[in-house]
């Protein structure tokens, strides 16, 4: 079995910032041609995007993806909303997560699969101040722990 080669295009840290992220899906995007040589470019940014459930179809809204330079009358907005591709039991299946309180659905990551467009997107629940916090405390006791371990090591 081949391996398939993935490409990271575009990283949404703020969403592990502001999220506990509770479960993950692979997505394809329908997107332009001029789009996908945009992307192959990595001009793309997810950090303001959002994901919305729009008459059984999911669309993800904000996702910035810079026009292509020679592209001239066949670019589009980089701001339009892009549908997602998913199984129509998948939609089913995070349509009823969703309605739940307090979930919601942002994109993680944009990369190539082989040749195809992915967008891996969440299922989220927002943070509150306090667990920000807590976050950040955890990060700085391990950053120290490694400094301490490389010290002791020389």
């Amino acid at each position: 079995m081949a391996k398939s080669s993935i490409k990271l295009i575009a990283n949404n840290k703020k969403a592990y910032h502001d999220y506990f992220i509770e479960d993950t899906y692979e997505a394809g995007i329908a997107l332009a041609g001029t789009e996908v040589k945009s992307l192959r470019m990595g001009r793309c940014s997810v950090k303001e995007s959002f994901i919305r459930s729009d008459h059984g179809e999911l669309f993800v809204y904000q996702m910035h993806i810079s026009p292509y330079e020679k592209g001239n009358i066949f670019n589009k907005d980089p701001l339009r909303p892009r549908k997602l591709l998913l199984h129509r039991h998948e939609i089913r299946k995070i349509e009823g997560q969703i309605a739940q309180k307090g979930y919601t659905l942002v994109p993680l990551k944009v990369y190539f699969k082989d040749s195809l467009v992915k967008v891996e997107i969440g299922l989220a629940r927002g943070k509150k101040l306090y667990d920000k916090r807590a976050d950040i405390a955890k990060k700085d006791q391990r950053r120290e722990a490694e400094r301490e371990f490389k010290v002791r090591n020389l």
